[in-house]
């Protein structure tokens, strides 16, 4: 006969399966939007391009408008804040990152925890937007003695940090809910890879609708099928051994029946996350 705990697993992975089936369906919405989108843009170009050869062909001189454009090796990224009225106390206001950002160079972000170092490589060539918002948080102290408050050991393999409300002895039900005052569009999204987030990648949370990503982030420690949704930040350089350990000692439970997994066991608390200077 089946035991109780094996029930409760079948349905535990039915449920993960039932998720991921959304969420690729949600993600072949988004690119055939992002479809339609792209090529209305082609043609906003094209007739743009067209009145541009008119009026330079026309040798109009008396009325020439500069238009701002990025520094060279520069991105222009757009972080919406959040309004006031829809702030919940989780939320840190932190102001806004500069829309100008830098795309050139290597930083190293270390994630000093309880329990040791854990070090990335994060390549702002690929995440200029991202790693600009990350080195501002890292600058204002804003994950400090933050706990990571959500493991994930069947299918997905993740280990959920970033909420700087999860503070303080013991679990609330609002862990998992905070962020900054501010959320910006996803980027690098592994729509070409397989597996989409390998053993080692460090990628960005979000509420499943575009333009959602905040400051929580995830660890896979083993590769991982989700859905290529999910901003992937860098790749885990040291300290894999401390979240492969913080996942043998396993989760509570707490998220099985929404999100899948629960709390970490072993306990992990961000004691400073610093991103360095660009090298490179």
């Amino acid at each position: 006969m089946t035991s109780t705990r094996e029930r409760q697993r079948a349905a535990a992975r039915a449920r993960l399966e039932k998720e991921m089936a959304e969420r690729a369906g949600k993600a072949r919405k988004r690119r055939q939007t992002q479809a339609i989108v792209s090529a209305a843009a082609v043609l906003v170009l094209v007739v743009a391009g067209t009145v541009w050869l008119a009026t330079t062909l026309g040798g109009d001189d008396d009325d020439k408008t500069d238009t701002a454009a990025p520094a060279a090796g520069a991105s222009e990224c757009v972080y919406n804040e959040v309004p006031a009225d829809q702030r919940s106390p989780q939320i840190k206001d932190v102001g806004l990152p500069s829309n100008q950002q830098s795309a050139k160079g290597v930083q190293t972000m270390t994630i000093t925890t309880n329990l040791g170092p854990i070090t990335a490589k994060v390549d702002r060539s690929l995440v200029p937007c991202t790693a600009g918002a990350f080195t501002l948080l890292a600058d204002k102290n804003f994950f400090d003695n933050s706990k990571c408050h959500r493991l994930v050991t069947e299918g997905i393999k993740v280990l959920q940090c970033g909420d700087p409300s999860a503070t303080g002895k013991g679990w609330r039900d609002t862990d998992g809910t905070g962020g900054p005052s501010f959320r910006l569009p996803e980027e690098n999204l592994p729509t070409d890879k397989r597996p989409p987030y390998p053993e080692g990648v460090i990628a960005m949370a979000n509420s499943g609708q575009p333009g959602s990503t905040g400051s929580q982030f995830f660890i896979v420690y083993g590769d991982s099928p989700l859905d290529p949704a999910y901003t992937v930040l860098g790749s885990v350089t040291g300290g894999m051994d401390i979240v492969k350990d913080v996942a043998k000692a396993g989760d509570d439970g707490a998220f099985a029946q929404q999100a899948g997994g629960g709390h970490p066991k072993k306990e992990v608390v961000i004691t400073d996350l610093t991103m360095s200077n660009p090298q490179g």
